[in-house]
């Protein structure tokens, strides 16, 4: 008989960690998520009604009541939903606190302070605790109290103004999803430096900075190269200020293509253009319009099918503008477990694996996104609350009851 091998497993290697997640909306759930997906404990713990991206969704997308933009940030977690201002929640939350290695909260700033849930005051519990905070602008400074959200951070740190020949948002909520991967970063190594020293760290991060940060190219560019704003005037081709042409997205016949960075007497011969010829041997940034404007022109007649063939065997880098259907059923993504398929109550959503593999393999899928509360009880249990204890909080508001404990 052959023994077939089983599939690659990939490690957790946050086995052991225990994070209580104070987070709602974005970045905090997508933190947490990360380090939930390499095996940490995270705990969410969120108001008895639930967080708040269990109550909207972009395109109003729910799965009957079922938010899909909270699944698409809390798998792996467990969660426990608490009225924190109730009194009884004390002896709780000091107890979940001393079994924990790291906090990470996403509030503004002062709210967790209010709540006497602060650095200062988790400290005094657990010296050696791991304190993220992740903020719109940061803890401190002029910009603390404005509202931190992605759109208006895009705005603030540049990225609208420099996108698009005219000020362009992104497709997404970049900035979030970034400030989400730097902060659990930041408590990785924070966890990696208290397992040597046995230390806790104050981690701060915020969307301000993670907008910033995701220019660092062209930020470092336009200040060390005395660049003015009218750098950013460009034929709309052009994907960046600072590329030389043709480095932009063209329309065919049929489709959009992205062309790189490609010597333009290339491009010529692969499409036989004289006009293109006659441009070849100019500096291909200052006379990045002219090239850009004249190969737009040349393309328009051009269909997908035939640009690819002359692309490939003139060794141009190109690719085709997918749109999520393409996406999809990608072989790439498919060949690299991108998406999953998860069920949810009466119905099914696709998900967005875990990005990375580790000896060859992604993280698994432990834990469904959570119902509200769903884990309160057992959780309770193992910081050494007896049920006729556990009854009494969840009998007086103070710990939501399980899901199965809720009348219908």
């Amino acid at each position: 008989m052959t023994k077939t091998s089983s599939p690659p497993q990939a490690p957790r290697l946050l086995d052991g960690m225990r994070v209580l997640s104070f987070c709602h909306y974005l970045q905090g759930p997508a933190a947490a998520q990360y380090l939930a997906d390499l095996g940490a404990d995270v705990i969410k713990v969120e108001p008895r009604n639930g967080a708040f991206e269990r109550h909207w969704a972009g395109a109003s997308t729910f799965i009957e009541d079922v938010s899909v933009f909270f699944l698409c940030a809390n798998r792996n977690k467990r969660s426990i939903a608490l009225d924190i201002k109730h009194p009884d929640c004390a002896a709780v939350l000091h107890r979940l606190i001393e079994s924990a290695d790291v906090i990470v909260e996403n509030y503004r700033p002062g709210v967790m302070d209010r709540l006497q849930l602060g650095y200062d005051a988790v400290r005094r519990i657990k010296p050696d605790i791991i304190y993220a905070s992740a903020t719109g602008f940061g803890a401190d400074g002029p910009l603390k109290d404005r509202p931190g959200q992605d759109l208006l951070i895009q705005a603030r740190a540049g990225l609208i103004g420099a996108s698009g020949a005219t000020p362009t948002v992104t497709g997404c909520a970049a900035v979030d999803q970034h400030g989400a991967a730097l902060l659990a970063m930041g408590i990785a190594a924070a966890y990696a430096s208290k397992l040597v020293t046995g230390k806790g760290t104050r981690i701060e991060g915020s969307l301000f900075n993670a907008g910033i940060d995701l220019q660092a190219e062209s930020l470092t560019l336009y200040y060390s190269g005395k660049q003015t704003r009218e750098r950013f005037r460009r034929d709309p081709h052009l994907g960046t200020w600072f590329h030389e042409a043709p480095y932009g997205v063209y329309q065919l016949e049929d489709a959009f293509v992205a062309i790189s960075l490609n010597a333009i007497g290339k491009i010529a011969e692969a499409l036989d253009s004289d006009p293109l010829r006659a441009l070849a041997g100019k500096d291909a940034y200052a006379e990045r319009d002219l090239i850009a404007s004249t190969l737009a022109n040349i393309l328009l007649t051009w269909r997908f099918s035939a640009l690819s063939e002359a692309f490939e065997i003139a060794g141009v880098w190109y690719e085709r503008v997918n749109d999520y259907d393409d996406l999809l059923v990608d072989p790439q993504a498919i060949h690299n477990g991108i998406f999953s398929t998860i069920p949810v109550r009466g119905g099914e959503a696709t998900i967005v694996n875990h990005p990375l593999k580790y000896d060859g393999a992604v993280p698994d899928l432990r834990r469904m996104p959570p119902e509200i509360g769903e884990h309160g009880e057992e959780i309770l249990a193992s910081l050494g609350f007896d049920q006729s204890e556990i009854d009494a909080l969840v009998e007086a508001g103070a710990v939501a009851p399980a899901p199965s404990n809720r009348p219908s």
